[in-house]
């Protein structure tokens, strides 16, 4: 019986394996991430009401920054826990700190979409970076050969998390200013901290897996925001045939989405530096896919007549997430040599079909551009499906 099984309170931090086979998600990081998911639901939800009010513009810088603040502090946790999970109790504790931070994150974001007011999602991630920086410095104190890049990793944060504080202070525009200032030196410690430093064990599988867990996890957001559309428009006005429309668009969409998200070969990273652009590209990602949500809702509002905005409005900012998911997921699957051989030019007029259709919107009306965006997306799987098909068969 191991250490861990006896006992379970302590274990030393040891670096994983990266070649370590059958390296699952745990039970810990899928809890993790439904805490998380409940900050994308706060920001999706305040993104649907900058949309539905006709606050689109102040609405998305909003968004951005908010979604920047959640998806960072997860992708530090998996980064790490890729590496370092020893799952003993002060390893539990420690990430329970973080999400807790994650809950008050979430609280905080109404006022940072209303008010540009960062207070309270300082306060989330001051709790989540002082659990984080703990946890370097414990896998500095007990993995000796990696002891050089965990401080590097340790300072980075503490510095920045200064940073972030002092920020608070700023007036307007510099509050701005330096947050983008901020947003890129977070992503320059990870850089930093593993140059000429014992490069951290993270497991390739492990952190694909990851990242398309929390992929289906805010899909999942998506139809919720969806259902909770759903059931305004039918409690107000019944199930009329332009809810129908959207409905049944929004299904084909998030389905068409999953799909072509898990088209392909298993992602592989060769270097640090090719799962370093996977890792940051996924921010991305998960914006347009939570966003993607908050525009099936104002959809939804449009046809009950309780939206503020226009339809051609809300349908670029359905068609355009979608667009960006598509592109990005592109690019990213060129990066990893994953995906099938004729997926650039498939992709591409995928996009631009979808926005076409959104150009298109007062003419076709809200619940026919849905179902358009949505058949689509599916019409860019189908072909996907075929050239990789094509392709097998030449092979």
């Amino acid at each position: 019986m191991t250490a861990r099984g006896i006992a379970g309170w302590h274990t030393v931090m040891r670096a994983r394996d990266p070649r370590e086979g059958h390296r699952a998600a745990t039970p810990l990081e899928l809890l993790f991430d439904l805490c998380f998911v409940v900050a994308v639901s706060q920001a999706a939800t305040q993104w649907h009401h900058a949309l539905s009010e006709g606050h689109a513009g102040s609405g998305l810088a909003g968004y951005l920054m908010v979604f920047f603040a959640i998806w960072w502090a997860w992708m530090n946790f998996t980064w790490f826990a890729s590496a370092y999970d020893t799952d003993d109790v002060p390893y539990r504790l420690l990430t329970l700190l973080q999400m807790a931070g994650v809950l008050v994150l979430a609280a905080g974001v109404p006022a940072a979409f209303t008010e540009y007011d960062f207070t309270v999602i300082t306060l989330g991630y001051v709790l989540m970076r002082v659990a984080m920086i703990g946890q370097w410095l414990r896998a500095a104190a007990e993995h000796p050969e990696g002891r050089r890049t965990a401080l590097r990793y340790a300072a980075g944060i503490t510095v920045v998390q200064l940073g972030w504080i002092a920020r608070l202070a700023l007036p307007q525009p510099w509050g701005l200013i330096g947050f983008v200032a901020l947003a890129v030196a977070e992503r320059l410690v990870p850089i930093w901290a593993e140059y000429r430093g014992e490069s951290t064990s993270w497991h390739p599988e492990h952190i694909a897996e990851r990242y398309g867990l929390l992929t289906i996890i805010v899909l999942g957001e998506v139809i919720l925001a969806t259902l909770a559309g759903v059931q305004d428009a039918i409690s107000e006005h019944g199930l009329s045939p332009t809810v129908l429309l959207v409905i049944l668009g929004g299904l084909v969409l998030v389905f068409s989405l999953w799909w072509i998200y898990f088209t392909g070969a298993e992602t592989t990273f060769e270097s640090l530096r090719t799962a370093l652009v996977w890792g940051y590209g996924h921010y991305l990602i998960f914006a347009s896919i939570a966003a993607v949500g908050s525009g099936l809702h104002t959809a939804l509002n449009i046809a009950e007549h309780t939206a503020h905005t226009s339809v051609r409005a809300d349908a670029f900012a359905l068609a355009v997430p979608v667009g960006v998911f598509l592109l990005v997921l592109l690019f990213l699957h060129r990066l990893t040599g994953t995906g099938a051989v004729g997926r650039p030019i498939i992709i591409a007029v995928g996009a631009v079909l979808v926005l076409a259709l959104a150009a298109a919107s007062d003419a076709l009306g809200i619940g026919a551009t849905v179902l358009a965006i949505g058949l689509a997306t599916a019409a860019t799987l189908a072909a996907e499906l075929v050239s990789t098909a094509r392709s097998a068969s030449r092979s």
